[in-house]
């Protein structure tokens, strides 16, 4: 074992944690684990935890041979909700088959080797996710209803924002996680809530996303709620985004956010099912403010890419298309190599969009191109993307666009 494994069982030991929870995504970045009682972790570090992934799409089908989980030291967190004595920690993990070979379907791993592409080209990242969901109240069996949890609008207050006293408990838990918020507000929609995260290294940053949404969920669950992460819960009401703003800098520090800009501008017809995967995700485009072109702004937010500024003062693109049933380790691996597409063939960054283009589409001269604006399509632009099929394994496509 490596020192960290070394570390993590005396850790183990020493504060009386009793079951170690092995996670790990499926195909569509939904979390997944499985338990293991500590006696177990040794095993689990030398040789991984094998498990059936015949249920998990992606990784086999119906008669998937057995993958091995190999959990990562220093992913290592405690489950602040779970007992004090006997407590309950998570790993995330990397994914194996019984020869050690890395299976195509992980895209955590997929996302490590855009970092390392990155990396080798001399160029750094950071990233940081605004994720909307929805709170609402829940029947005596404790199943979801379809009344919000109350009728507050945009970043309104107590007693309109009954929701303020669960974000708190929400971004004190992550807190004692390891994971410090940025900020947090009331929405738009009755219900509506959002939480921002600092910049942090694009693997911590989806691995924050993924904890993110568990935590959501728990705290919602403990308070007599159920949290919707779905693009579209209420017809008429703003829909729920996962806004990604991603900083870009080359060893020299260059400001490169044109040619990231121009990149993404580039190749998000074909990216799009990965980052909006369900029909309904497609209802949300074009209204209340969601995007439908494909253009860009420093002034006007409710554009496809938003200019930004980091908390240092450096220039981002903040992706705003993207919604929370996309996998953040796709989307964040998708919008590295469209980047860096932009930045090493110098894409021409159109001018930009600075009026509200989705009230007076009609009046414009030479309107932009759309985003595609239903799966089909989407799936479409997927399959005869060369981009995509230079960067994400065809397995994981054609489970994607459903071919």
């Amino acid at each position: 074992m490596t020192n960290a494994q070394q570390e993590i069982m005396q850790f183990i030991e020493e504060e009386d944690v009793k079951f170690i929870r092995l996670a790990f995504c499926d195909i569509y970045g939904v979390q997944k684990n499985i338990s293991v009682q500590r006696n177990e972790l040794k095993r689990a570090f030398e040789r991984g935890i094998g498990i059936d992934a015949s249920y998990l799409s992606g990784f086999g089908g119906d008669y998937g041979e057995d993958i091995f989980l190999h959990p990562e030291a220093d992913t290592i967190t405690v489950l602040p909700w779970r007992p004090e004595h006997g407590k309950v920690v998570r790993m995330f993990c990397s994914l194996t088959y019984a020869d050690g070979t890395p299976i195509e379907s992980d895209t955590r791993a997929l996302l490590r080797s855009a970092v390392r592409y990155a990396k080798d080209k001399g160029y750094r990242f950071h990233f940081k996710s605004e994720l909307q969901f929805y709170l609402f109240k829940t029947d005596e069996s404790g199943e979801k209803t379809d009344v919000p949890y109350d009728s507050a609008g945009y970043m309104d207050i107590a007693p309109l924002d009954k929701g303020e006293n669960v974000r708190r408990e929400i971004c004190l838990t992550l807190e004692q996680m390891g994971i410090t918020p940025e900020s947090s507000h009331h929405e738009a929609g009755p219900g509506q809530n959002e939480i921002d995260f600092r910049y942090s290294d694009p693997l911590s940053a989806a691995d924050n996303t993924v904890t993110f949404m568990s935590v959501v969920r728990t705290i919602a669950a403990r308070n007599g709620l159920y949290a919707d992460f779905s693009p579209k819960p209420i017809d008429d009401k703003p829909g729920s985004a996962l806004h990604i703003a991603a900083s870009v800098r080359n060893d020299a520090g260059d400001d490169l956010t044109d040619y990231a800009v121009a990149g993404i501008l580039h190749n998000i017809p074909g990216m799009t099912v990965f980052l909006n995967p369900t029909e309904e995700s497609f209802r949300r485009f074009g209204r209340q403010k969601a995007p439908q072109y494909i253009t860009w702004s420093e002034k006007n937010r409710a554009q496809l890419i938003s200019i930004r500024l980091t908390e240092h003062g450096n220039r981002c693109a903040q992706l705003r298309s993207p919604d929370p049933e996309a996998n953040p380790y796709l989307a964040f691996a998708l919008m590295i190599y469209a980047i860096i597409d932009g930045i090493e063939n110098r894409y021409e960054l159109p001018a930009p969009t600075d009026e509200n283009i989705l009230l007076n589409a009609e009046e414009v001269k030479d309107a932009p191109e759309k985003l595609p604006n239903n799966f089909d399509k989407a799936s479409n632009a997927a399959a005869n993307s060369e981009f995509i099929k230079e960067h994400i394994p065809d397995l994981i496509t054609r489970v994607y666009c459903n071919s």
